[in-house]
């Protein structure tokens, strides 16, 4: 057999010889042996010139090898610190969604004239929704803190793998430039660089730069609060007429022009009396003069009688003096002043707080208690508002228990009975809240057949099996506005808005303290737009204690005024609501955090913590 189809192999030399034939022939190698060195070593020695010069140039290629090798590794390193510092670069800016129709910065610009396209839907007309709109599933989660009984509300694990249909796939024409594989389960996002795994810093740690990956097409947290109000103006509800006792809540769209001079008359400040002229004062024996029983006779020079405050000051009188003022001398019937009398004391004249045609309060004024009191005072019996934003409330999750304790893997749901006073609070009509478990077609019914202004979910706007929140919406045409906040806790937050004039949608995550996060973000600006109410007041208090940051990502921070600062209290995971139940107000930290004293912005809550705040408990 010829192998690989050549030639007989020849056999081996040694093959079928006699003894002596082996050694004869190994005589004769070891001569040729000898001779072989000897023609080598006068080779090598004619060869040395040669020899040297190949060596010199091996040399140097190799050191040009070398230096091309040291010239290619700077060319990695820098294109790898280019592609951290576009990763980095995202933060704070928002990112255009390839899945989307329409990018972050379009939906921000209020001059553009371009309605955006439905939200499922591109250009080219075919779907490409993601279930979690994160291009290339870089979406960075750190809400959860040690102790942190869980996610609850119908809010899964934000650790989970994306699911991607269409152009957003890690290796589809939606994957960012510079960044690597999707984050899974347990493991945190990583950069398409050997500088590892980057993740949140360990508990206790302070955050550096660079320790997280930034969500990549998060909205920074105060665009998405600028755009909630911007939406929310953009979208007035018609004004209506309502009687004064129905007004409290609403926002004046008419301004409240007084209809007469106040007071209307000259009136009595006091309870005492009114003299004329100086003193002493004959007394005009009667009753004297009581509010509401219209003008007295005139007063003579010297004349004083009996008034009641609020009573009409007769013609000719030049003060009133108070009863604890005054000494009456029954005998003489003489009235004499135990202090000086300064003409017009005590006396309100007429037109002193307004006259006829005076703008009283302005368009945009919360109708609170002293306002109607103003208002009737002014002589109206209704006021021209807005009427207050309908919103509903739609619970998701299997999980949750509607009373008794937690069991069986089960929680309580504690969203169902914040969420309506908390909107009621700033100024909402809530009705009751709407428990629909994890089921995607009760939830597509109840978004298409709302009638409200707003509808809150609760729970369910990550990607994970029961997450039905994002796809409901593109199954429904909805328009995505926001997807995601780079804030903590809270980040898997959205705003979209159903076709054809429906109610805006506010997507808040299960974890309490994410939620609050999510209503206060979006949902509260939102609302007072809709509801024509001013924007929150801004400031800026110190805090009295060093406030731990994110690296990329604005933290929400419950805290409790305290003369003229500010306390960061604990308790402040995600999933909990001790915290917050004991403060006033939260503190927007910024990326990095802030030092002890200071300046740090504070939204207010729509209340004050009823209890005393207990330092021990809380700090």
């Amino acid at each position: 057999m010829t192998p690989h189809g050549g030639e007989p192999r020849s056999p081996l030399p040694h093959a079928g010889r006699a003894p002596e034939g082996r050694a004869a022939e190994a005589a004769t190698a070891e001569a040729c042996t000898d001779e072989a060195a000897t023609a080598e070593a006068s080779s090598v020695e004619a060869a040395t010139p040669e020899a040297a010069t190949a060596e010199e140039l091996t040399a140097e290629a190799r050191t040009a090898e070398e230096r091309t090798a040291e010239e290619r590794a700077a060319e990695r390193r820098d294109a790898e610190e280019r592609a951290v510092e576009e990763a980095l670069a995202l933060v704070g800016r928002r990112q255009p969604y390839e899945a989307h129709t329409h990018s972050a910065p379009e939906r921000l610009d209020t001059t553009a004239s371009r309605r955006p396209e439905p939200f499922g839907s591109s250009p080219s007309g075919a779907n490409s929704f993601r279930a979690d709109s994160r291009p290339g599933g870089h979406s960075f989660h750190a809400d959860s803190q040690p102790g942190d009984p869980g996610t609850g509300n119908g809010q899964t694990s934000p650790a989970q793998p994306s699911q991607h249909i269409g152009p957003g796939s890690p290796t589809g024409p939606g994957s960012p430039t510079g960044l690597g594989r999707p984050a899974e389960p347990g493991r945190p996002a990583e950069l398409g660089s050997p500088t590892g795994p980057i993740g949140p810093a360990e508990p206790g740690s302070p955050a550096e730069p660079g320790s997280t990956l930034p969500a990549a097409c998060a909205t920074s947290w105060h665009d998405a609060r600028a755009l909630a109000r911007r939406l929310g103006r953009a979208a007035p509800l018609a004004a209506h007429r309502l009687p004064l006792e129905r007004a409290l809540g609403h926002v004046l769209a008419e301004a409240v022009v007084a209809l007469t001079d106040l007071p209307s008359f000259d009136t009595s400040a006091m309870d005492g009396w009114a003299v004329a002229g100086p003193g002493p004062w004959a007394v005009r024996m009667g009753e004297g003069l009581l509010a509401g029983r219209g003008e007295g006779e005139p007063l003579l020079d010297g004349q004083a009688v009996r008034i009641a405050t609020g009573a009409r000051i007769p013609a000719e009188a030049t003060a009133v003096i108070r009863s604890e003022h005054a000494r009456f001398d029954e005998v003489k019937g003489l009235l004499h002043a135990t202090r000086a009398v300064v003409p017009g004391q005590d006396i309100r004249p007429r037109g002193q707080e307004c006259r006829s045609g005076d703008q009283l309060l302005p368009v945009g004024t919360v109708v609170t208690p002293p306002v109607l009191g103003l208002a009737a005072a002014a002589g109206y019996d209704a006021l021209v508002a807005v009427p207050l934003p309908r919103v509903d409330v739609f619970v998701l999750g299997d999980e949750l228990l509607t009373a008794g304790l937690p069991q069986g893997g089960r929680i309580r749901d504690a969203l169902g009975p914040m969420l309506g006073p908390w909107l009621r609070s700033l100024g909402a009509e809530v009705s009751a809240p709407q428990r629909l478990g994890d089921d995607a077609e009760a939830l597509r019914r109840a978004l298409t057949t709302s009638d409200a202004d707003l509808v809150l979910t609760t729970g369910g706007t990550a990607a994970g099996p029961v997450d039905h929140v994002h796809p409901v919406l593109a199954e429904i045409g909805a328009e995505l506005l926001v997807d995601g906040v780079s804030v903590r806790p809270g980040h898997p937050m959205l705003l979209a808005r159903l076709v054809d004039g429906g109610p805006y949608v506010v997507g808040l995550p299960g974890n309490p303290l994410a939620a609050v996060a999510g209503l206060m973000t979006l949902a509260e600006p939102l609302l007072r737009g809709i509801a024509g109410r001013p924007a929150q007041d801004s400031y800026h208090p110190p805090v009295r204690e060093e406030v731990r940051g994110h690296p990329f990502d604005t933290r929400l921070i419950p805290v409790v005024h305290r003369a003229d600062s500010v306390m960061p209290l604990h308790y402040d995971g995600p999933a909990m609501l001790r915290g917050i139940a004991a403060a006033d107000g939260l503190a927007v930290v910024p990326p990095g955090g802030v030092r002890s004293g200071a300046e740090v912005e504070i939204l207010d809550l729509p209340w004050t913590s009823a209890e005393p705040w207990t330092e021990g408990c809380f700090t």
